[in-house]
């Protein structure tokens, strides 16, 4: 059996992710839960044989030397994958992450409408944040397929590995993989300074010298997106300032007050209406007051800020999960499951019930 057989019956089936691991069949996850495509389970033999028809001799090389290995594969006609190789228990392993062939818009993936007017800023830091799964990767996605459609300037993304494929519309788009193109995001990062770009796309800020690097080229006119696996604007923000010792951290909050612009957090829910799933999102904008409490190192109140700042395009994931579950998408188990306050979102339950019994 060839690797795309497998991949075509899972995309076939609306599968967002595909595992092949020795000891079971192929298994797939549609709309959130894992789904047996076959009974008949691999052997050692048969992943290693499937690893061989994904990875080229340079990367089988690589794969040999450090034990996994990201990459992308596409089918010509079906769609592209992003592709973590492993080893586990002596036998080879590989999870697919499926990527469209074309680049959803904005409208399209129902995010937020503030998300066009972000694009449209000439510096200054943006995130996108929420756990593995949740959907960054393709809201950045559409994000720098608007500038695209919409700027005139010169777009560099940095990946581990390349998703998206970007083509040259009004913007000129240079798409750099770390591993192939450069040995590492800060060093790519560095680099990116010297070619004159106006939008840097980071697919991850993984570590203290992206980070630093990160927000150095957003403060000298830059626009910066990137991603965290973090859930919640207050959250993330301490996250980026606890990377650096005490003694830098209250530069650093300075740093990041002046350069910071948004914090979009999202994550995908099953729907209780139809098949399929659904984002929640949380929108953070970077207002006067925002940015005074990002400065005195007061992120615990930015929450209380953000809920009565809706005429600001803001929005806390609370409300967003709220709004779902009335409109009858999510289901009461799931809005309580993935609440941030599960008190305030059984008062406020109460409070609208009342409203709408009156």
């Amino acid at each position: 059996m060839h690797v795309n057989d497998l991949l075509s019956a899972a995309v076939s089936g609306g599968a967002s992710d595909i595992h092949i691991t020795a000891g079971i069949g192929a298994i797939a996850r549609i709309h959130g839960k894992l789904v047996k495509m076959s009974d008949r389970a691999f052997t050692g033999e048969d992943t290693l044989n499937f690893v061989r028809q994904v990875l080229t001799e340079r990367e089988l090389k690589a794969f040999a030397e450090i034990g996994e290995y990201d990459c992308s594969y596409s089918i010509n006609g079906l769609s592209r994958f992003r592709v973590n190789v492993y080893r586990q228990r002596d036998t080879c392993s590989i999870a697919f992450r499926v990527i469209a062939d074309r680049i959803p818009t904005i409208d399209e993936l129902g995010l937020p409408p503030v998300l066009k007017d972000l694009t449209k800023k000439p510096r200054g830091l943006i995130l996108v944040t929420g756990p593995t799964g949740s959907g960054k990767s393709t809201t950045l996605a559409a994000m720098i397929d608007h500038m695209n459609l919409t700027k005139n300037c010169h777009i560099i993304t940095i990946e581990d590995p390349i998703e998206y494929l970007h083509k040259h519309k009004k913007c000129v788009v240079n798409q750099r993989q770390v591993g192939r193109d450069s040995i590492s995001f800060s060093n790519a990062l560095r680099s990116a300074l010297r070619q004159d770009p106006d939008v840097i796309l980071i697919g991850e800020m993984r570590d203290l010298e992206t980070i630093s690097i990160a927000l150095t080229a957003a403060e000298t006119g830059h626009l910066v997106l990137s991603t965290l696996h973090t859930i919640g604007a207050a959250k993330t923000v301490d996250r980026i300032i606890d990377v650096f010792l005490p003694s830098q951290q209250p530069q650093i909050r300075v740093q990041l007050a002046s350069v910071i612009e948004a914090v979009v957090s999202q994550q995908i829910l099953p729907r209780s209406d139809v098949a399929g799933r659904i984002a929640a999102f949380e929108i953070m904008i970077a207002t006067t007051p925002i940015r005074t409490l990002i400065r005195e190192g007061k992120t615990h109140q930015m929450q209380t800020v953000m809920q009565t700042a809706a005429r600001d395009n803001m929005l806390t994931m609370d409300n967003s999960l709220l709004e779902l579950y009335w409109r009858g998408a999510i289901s009461l188990d799931e809005l309580m499951e993935r609440c941030v306050d599960s008190d305030i979102v059984s008062r406020q339950l109460g409070k609208l019930k009342s409203e709408v019994a009156h």
